[in-house]
C-alpha cells in the first residue's frame, strides 16, 4: 500500500518481486546490492511469463496449494533465460567518430570560406533590402495621417522647398536643441526645501503608550512563582464549548457517511430514477459493469483508477501520492478472478478503502498517558517538543493539550522556546492564567498544574529547553511541553537550531504540527523536515519526527487528503486533531471516519 515498490533491501542484498494474483504466486529474484544490474526486471518478467504459461494448466487442475508439495523441472528454462538476458544489457561497443573527409566541412572549398573586408553576405543584404522596404511603406502610411492631423504641414513642407540644405539643416539642429532642453527641465525636480532627517522614526499610535517599559512583559524572574500567573476570571463556556463531555477523555473523529442514506432512498423509491444507485456514490456511477467470473486485467482496470486518482487529488491528497496509492492498489488486483455479480468499479473502490485504513493505522501507536506514567515511575518528567512552519497553531494545540493532561491529574510546565515571534510568550502566559482559572490549585489539593518557563526572548532555544526540564525534574512536574518558533522548511540555519535544541535535549516525543488545510505542500515540508534533523544532528542515530497533530480539521469539510499525504509520507501516526478554538477541540484519528469522508463523491 505504500508505493507499490517492488524492491526490498536486507544488509548486503536486494530482493526484487513479482505477485500474479491469478495463481497467486510470488516470484522473487535476489541478488548482492553492490551490483547494478540492468536485467533484472526483464529477467523476473521473462520467468513469470515462462513459469505461468508452462505449468498453467496444472495450476488450473489441482489449484496454486495442491502444487506446493510438487517438484518444478525449471532450472534448464532459468539458466536459458539468464543468459538471455544477460546477453540484452551488454554494453554496445562506442560510435565511432567521423573523420574529416567525412564531415561536411571537408566539402567546401577555401575560396568559399574567405570574406573580403566590405563585402557583405548575400543573406544580410536581403535582409536590409526588405527592411528598407517595410519602413518606405510605414512612412507612406505616416504621411497621410500628418497631412490630415492639421494645415500646418503643407505651409512647412512648402517652407522646407524653398530653404537651401545648410539653411534647412540649420533649422533642424535648432528644434532638435529646443527639444532636448525642454525635456531637460522636464525631468529636473525640483530641490526640497529642507532635508529629512536620516533614521527611521518610530511610530506613535494615538491611544498607545509610547514606554517601551510598559510594554516588556518578558521579566525572567517571574519563573515557577504563582503570583507570576494571576488567575483570570472569565466565562468558561467560551474556553470548554461542550460542558457535557466527560472530563480527560480524547474523543475519536466523528463522520457519519451518505452512502447508507443513499441506499434507503434507493428501496424507498425504485421506480425512480438513481444516479447513485446501489450506494458506490456519484464519482462511480458512470464506470459500472458487470463482468462476471472473469480475472481482471489493467485494461479494466485503468478508467476506474484514473477517476480516482482525480478524486483523490480534488480531496487534497498530494498528487504524486494519488498516483502511488492508484499503482499499489493495481498491482494488488491485477490478474485477481471476481465474483459472478461484482462490479470492476466495487472491486477497486474497496481494495483502495483498505489501503488507506492500513495507511492511516499507525505502525507504533503513541499512548501518550501510558509513556507519562511510566516517566512517573522513573522519577522523571516526560518531554514534548513541537515543531511545525509558521501558522500552523502549534501553541494553541499546545495549550489544548495541557488542558487534556490537567483533566487527566498531570501538573504541565510550558516551556517559551519560541523566543524569536513577538507576543509568543504573551501568548502562552495568557493561556497558563486560563488554565489556571479552570483548575485552580484549590481543586487539585494546593497544587499549581500548569506553569510557564519563560526567559524573555532573543534567548537560546536549546539552553532555555535545558533548563525548563532540569527546572521540571526539581519541582516535580509530571509533563514538560517545549513550545518551538515556527520556521520555514528550507530555511537551514533555523532547521539547524531544532535539530540542536532536539539533540540536546532528547525529548521523549517530537510532535510535528501541521494544517489539514494543504495538499502536495504537506509533503515537501515533513520530508525536508525530517532530512533537517538526520542532517544536522551530532548523534549518529538522529531523532526524527514521531508523530503528528493535525490541525485546523474543522475548516476543510471532506477534504481530507493531507491525513493520508502526511501519514503516508513518514508512516508516523496522527496523534492529536484541533478541531476548533476551545481547549476541549481536541480528537483522536478515526481512520474510517476519515477514508469515509475521503471515499465520498
Amino acid at each position: 500500500e505504500r508505493g507499490g515498490t517492488n524492491s526490498f533491501t536486507h544488509e548486503a542484498l536486494t530482493l526484487k518481486y513479482k505477485l500474479d494474483n491469478q495463481f497467486e504466486l510470488v516470484f522473487v529474484v535476489g541478488f548482492q546490492k553492490i551490483l547494478t544490474l540492468t536485467y533484472v526486471d526483464k529477467l523476473i518478467d521473462d520467468v513469470h511469463k515462462e513459469f505461468r504459461d508452462k505449468y498453467r494448466n496444472e495450476f488450473q487442475q489441482k489449484g496454486t496449494l495442491g502444487l506446493l508439495n510438487g517438484t518444478f523441472d525449471f532450472k534448464d528454462d532459468f539458466m536459458r533465460l539468464l543468459r538471455d538476458a544477460e546477453e540484452s544489457s551488454k554494453v554496445r561497443a562506442p560510435t565511432v567518430m567521423k573523420t574529416f573527409e567525412q564531415s561536411l566541412k571537408s566539402q567546401k572549398t577555401v575560396k568559399c570560406m574567405i570574406e573580403t573586408r566590405g563585402e557583405k553576405p548575400k543573406e544580410k543584404v536581403k535582409n536590409k533590402k526588405n527592411k528598407g522596404s517595410k519602413k518606405e511603406g510605414t512612412e507612406a502610411v505616416a504621411t497621410p495621417g500628418k497631412a490630415a492631423t492639421g494645415d500646418k504641414q503643407p505651409s512647412a513642407a512648402g517652407e522646407k522647398e524653398e530653404l537651401t540644405k545648410d539653411e534647412i539643416l540649420q533649422k533642424n539642429r535648432e528644434e532638435f536643441f529646443k527639444r532636448h532642453m525642454k525635456a531637460g527641465e522636464k525631468s529636473r525636480s525640483p530641490k526640497p526645501e529642507a532635508q529629512k532627517e536620516k533614521g527611521k522614526k518610530p511610530r506613535v499610535w494615538d491611544l498607545g503608550n509610547s514606554n517601551a517599559k510598559v510594554l516588556d512583559y518578558s521579566n525572567s524572574a517571574t519563573n515557577g512563582s504563582a503570583e507570576a500567573c494571576p488567575v483570570e476570571e472569565f466565562d468558561p463556556d467560551t474556553a470548554l464549548g461542550d460542558r457535557n463531555r466527560e472530563p480527560g477523555r480524547l474523543y475519536d473523529l466523528e463522520y457519519e457517511s451518505d452512502d447508507e442514506a443513499e441506499e434507503e432512498k434507493v428501496i424507498q423509491n425504485p421506480s425512480k430514477p438513481s444516479a447513485k444507485k446501489g450506494g458506490l456514490g456519484g464519482m462511480f456511477g458512470m464506470l459500472k459493469g458487470l463482468v462476471g467470473s472473469k480475472s481482471l486485467t489493467r485494461e479494466d482496470m485503468d478508467p476506474v483508477l484514473e477517476k480516482m486518482k482525480d478524486h483523490l487529488i480534488a480531496k487534497n491528497v498530494a498528487a504524486e501520492i494519488a498516483v502511488q496509492l492508484c499503482e499499489s492498489v493495481a498491482k494488488k488486483l491485477e490478474g485477481k478472478v471476481m465474483g459472478t455479480f461484482t462490479t470492476v468499479t466495487s472491486t477497486v473502490k474497496q481494495a483502495l478503502q483498505e489501503a488507506l485504513v492500513q495507511i492511516l493505522q499507525p505502525q507504533r501507536r503513541v499512548d501518550v498517558l501510558r509513556d507519562v506514567m511510566d516517566a512517573q515511575r522513573h522519577h522523571r518528567p516526560y518531554v514534548v517538543t513541537f515543531c511545525g512552519v509558521n501558522g500552523v497553531g502549534k501553541s494553541t494545540n499546545l495549550a489544548k493539550i495541557s488542558f487534556w493532561l490537567i483533566e487527566n491529574g498531570f501538573s504541565v510546565l510550558i516551556a517559551a522556546c519560541d523566543t524569536f515571534r513577538a507576543g509568543a510568550v504573551e501568548q502562552l502566559r495568557t493561556h497558563t492564567r486560563r488554565l489556571n482559572a479552570l483548575h485552580p490549585p484549590e481543586s487539585h489539593g494546593g497544587r499549581t498544574m500548569v506553569q510557564l518557563y519563560e526567559k524573555g526572548y532573543g534567548k537560546d532555544a536549546a539552553g532555555i529547553a535545558m533548563e525548563a526540564i532540569s527546572y521540571a525534574r526539581n519541582q516535580g512536574f509530571d509533563v514538560v511541553l517545549v513550545d518551538t518558533a515556527g520556521r520555514m522548511q528550507d530555511n537551514a540555519p533555523l532547521m539547524t537550531a531544532l535539530a540542536k535544541l532536539i539533540a540536546v535535549n532528547a525529548p521523549d516525543l517530537v510532535l510535528f504540527v501541521g494544517e489539514a488545510l494543504v495538499g502536495n505542500e504537506a509533503v515537501d515540508q515533513l520530508v525536508k523536515f525530517n532530512k533537517a534533523l538526520a542532517d544536522h544532528s551530532m548523534a549518529q542515530t538522529p531523532r526524527l519526527i514521531d508523530g503528528i497533530v493535525l490541525t485546523k480539521f474543522d475548516t476543510i469539510d471532506d477534504k481530507v487528503g493531507a491525513a493520508i499525504s502526511m501519514t503516508y509520507i513518514t508512516s508516523k501516526p496522527i496523534v492529536f486533531v484541533g478541531t476548533g478554538q476551545t481547549y476541549c477541540d481536541l480528537r483522536s484519528l478515526n481512520a474510517k471516519a476519515v477514508v469515509a469522508a475521503l471515499m465520498k463523491a
